[in-house]
């Protein structure tokens, strides 16, 4: 759920996701958000055990699931929500 015109990102840091690729993701996300300097445009969150673990790495945009997430597709999973923002 979007919070003050900012995407609300959540990543599940559960420690089956977290060895499965979200440290990773985790890295790759905040130096994207940096570089393009959206860092105030995101509510980032981590998340402990979200119970998903066969279906992981598993993150959350605006409160829709995403599984089996890869660094260079959370990258695009954010592309993509910036986009649909932009739309509105």
């Amino acid at each position: 759920m979007k919070t003050s015109g900012k995407i609300e990102l959540v990543i599940c840091l559960g420690s089956s996701c977290f060895s499965r690729g979200n440290r990773e993701t985790l890295e790759t996300l905040k130096a994207y958000l940096k570089e393009n300097k959206l860092e105030d445009r995101v509510m980032f969150k981590g998340q402990l055990c979200s119970g998903s673990c066969n279906k992981g790495p598993v993150i959350w945009v605006n409160g829709k699931q995403y599984e089996a997430v890869t660094p260079a597709g959370a990258i695009g999973i954010i592309e993509q929500s910036f986009a649909e923002c932009h739309e509105r």
